[in-house]
């Protein structure tokens, strides 16, 4: 049902930006749901599927959003934290955000950028990973950083490159890269994170990286290296 176009007839307003309803669809018959929403609602309204929850005791309900107003899963979590008694054991969203950092170090005269692999990943890409409750985008960056790396960073202004696309069929995923810098080489890989990691100067990581985020990412680190100096 995710990403699925739905009527929603309203049932009860739970809080200013949260109410209950029974959503309609060609594969699906009132079926209860909550909607979420930055405008006011009457008796009903046309939305779209942006998650499913998972409620302990209770089952699946749909998580309903007018078109273009996105939500990623912490928000969607905060929205329904009101909900009295009522435990989440999984959510599937729509929408998904990840942060992440080009990490440069200086070795010498050279520059150098650090590289990862994680578990599910075949090639080799920067750090990053979900955004959290609360975080703004380049917390979530830092705290990444150090928790695949064992890396304290510092986010450089000026480089903020931001990729939407879709690797899962109708998951919309975006991911925003900064530019850091770090005054150690010195990586502690956490196991349960990364699979492996290189340091490489950036014309080597522009030919060992593929996504196009990845390497616009680059070509913006290298028009900002005088920063470092």
């Amino acid at each position: 049902m995710i990403a699925k176009k739905v009527k929603v007839n309203v049932y009860g307003m739970l809080s200013n930006h949260l109410y209950s309803g029974y959503a309609s669809a060609d594969t699906a018959k009132n079926a209860s749901s909550y909607i979420i929403t930055r405008k006011p609602l009457r008796d009903f309204m046309f939305g779209v599927v942006i998650a499913v929850a998972t409620f302990r005791g209770v089952g699946e309900k749909l998580i309903i959003a007018p078109e273009g107003e996105i939500y990623y899963e912490p928000e969607i979590r905060e929205h329904l934290s009101i909900l009295r008694n009522a435990v989440i054991d999984k959510i599937s969203c729509l929408y998904e955000k990840s942060c992440g950092a080009i990490v440069i170090h200086k070795d010498g005269d050279r520059y150098k950028t650090l590289l990862v692999k994680n578990h599910n990943g075949r090639n080799y890409s920067f750090p990053k990973g979900h955004v959290e409750k609360g975080e703004t985008e380049q917390q979530t960056a830092i705290r990444e950083v150090k928790e695949e790396t064992g890396l304290d960073i510092t986010i450089i202004d000026g480089v903020r490159e931001v990729s939407d696309y879709c690797p899962f069929g109708k998951i919309k995923k975006r991911v925003v890269f900064f530019m850091a810098q770090t005054f150690s080489d010195d990586v502690v890989m956490q196991e349960e994170e990364i699979d492996s990691y290189i340091w490489v100067d950036l014309f080597e990581a522009h030919h060992r990286c593929i996504y196009d985020n990845d390497l616009r990412v680059i070509r913006k680190a290298k028009e900002n290296l005088n920063k470092l100096k």
